[in-house]
């Protein structure tokens, strides 16, 4: 159906909500913590990590585009206190574990180091295992302390009666201390209640960001027919915590495009610690990873550590951040316009390459992710985009974005 010149669209709407209606929202919240920008840059607060039992920075390391030679940067990381390391056999081709494991030895009880593998619901505990040993020969160490199914999208990984064998095993056998589950793709909150209910995970870590909390986007989008996707997952995040499961969350920068705000940054506070300090002000959040691959922006990000409340200052950033970028960005944990496509194109998956390559810059990983999808967006590159013209909850132009990332990531 056509949208005439006097009926704005939902991506109008979204925009124009966006830019003039959080202010008086924001006014309303109590509570007001401004960034504390003197002295060192370290970690103020170690948060329990459920039953693990583990003091956990409450800013951790993501190791997610940490290549060979940047042993500066964990060394940094953990010098300023973090020490928590999270990595995965599929980061950077195993360099990610291979630089940890140069930093660590000899300080290994000093860290908490978490790695993590993709699997598939026929996947042999044998072949996990084996996958495993090599982690940790690159990690340098006989056991990490919580191994993760990786990017899981289908509830029928977390059912392999394979993978609760390997866990078994592995934990019996003292190469692994906690089992866990990640994910950030469209059946994230299905899988994370299935986990939960059956009490599987010791840990669980997941998408999580201003951008796609109900609470948060119900304000933006009140008045309207359609709300914000993702409603379940602050229960799930409440539920993991009433089950003594450590919550760490990712993706909380809602793609992470810095230099979008950079006009609008002042008084030493950044958006990067805006996005922080909401992730942290919700209690049922043990800890945040994030990916940082400069020594600088481990100093930038430590900023944000030990807050707990934002200030007006920080709810104003992420406003102007959402008015920028909210018709572009695929929200973690939604693919509610897959369903559209009559190519079955892995839409949610084909931006979250395009993400890696254009916002956190990194096309190298960009390419390898994109390699491994089942359906990419090849088929996008002759499609007129009339499907899925308005399928996307939030607003996002999908055709703009899925034919040019085919071409610049195939």
């Amino acid at each position: 159906m056509s949208t005439s010149p006097t009926q704005p669209n939902r991506r109008q709407v979204l925009k124009w909500g966006t830019a003039a209606g959080l202010t008086g929202t924001f006014l309303g919240q109590s509570g007001v913590a401004e960034t504390n920008t003197q002295g060192a840059p370290e970690v103020q607060k170690y948060k329990r990590l459920g039953r693990t039992e583990f003091e956990i920075s409450d800013i951790s390391f993501g190791s997610s585009g940490i290549r060979r030679g940047q042993e500066d940067v964990v060394r940094h990381a953990i010098d300023r206190g973090i020490n928590y390391l999270d990595s995965a056999e599929s980061y950077t081709g195993g360099q990610s574990e291979t630089v940890i494991g140069n930093v660590v030895k000899g300080m290994r009880d000093k860290v908490y180091i978490v790695s993590k593998i993709i699997t598939h619901e026929a996947m042999k505990s044998d072949e996990i295992m084996k996958r495993l040993e090599e982690s940790l020969e690159r990690l340098q160490t006989d056991y990490v302390d919580v191994y993760m199914n990786h990017a899981v999208n289908d509830v029928k990984v977390m059912k392999s009666p394979e993978w609760h064998k390997f866990v078994e095993t592995a934990k019996e056998q003292g190469k692994i201390r906690f089992a866990g589950m990640s994910g950030h793709a469209g059946r994230l909150a299905e899988c994370l209640e299935y986990s939960l209910d059956q009490d599987i995970c010791d840990v669980v870590l997941c998408a999580y960001n201003f951008g796609q909390d109900p609470s948060f986007m119900a304000n933006l989008t009140r008045g309207m027919d359609w709300i914000a996707r993702q409603p379940k997952l602050p229960d799930l995040l409440k539920k993991a915590k009433e089950n003594d499961v450590g919550t760490v969350v990712m993706k909380t920068l809602m793609g992470a495009r810095l230099n979008d705000m950079k006009p609008w940054e002042k008084d030493g506070s950044t958006f990067s610690q805006a996005a922080f300090k909401w992730v942290l002000s919700n209690s049922d959040v043990d800890a945040l990873i994030v990916s940082m691959n400069r020594t600088k922006d481990i100093d930038e990000f430590l900023g944000a550590s030990g807050a707990e409340e934002m200030s007006y200052g920080d709810r104003e950033l992420l406003e102007r951040y959402i008015a920028l970028n909210s018709d572009t960005y695929c929200r973690p944990g939604c693919s509610d316009c897959e369903s559209s496509c009559p190519y079955n194109v892995q839409v949610a998956d084909v931006l979250r390459t395009r993400m890696y390559a254009t916002d956190y810059r990194d096309v190298e990983m960009a390419r390898n992710e994109y390699a491994q999808l089942a359906t990419n967006s090849s088929a996008c590159l002759t499609c007129s985009g009339t499907p899925c013209a308005d399928a996307c909850t939030y607003g996002v132009f999908i055709a703009r974005l899925s034919a040019p990332t085919h071409r610049m990531l195939a």
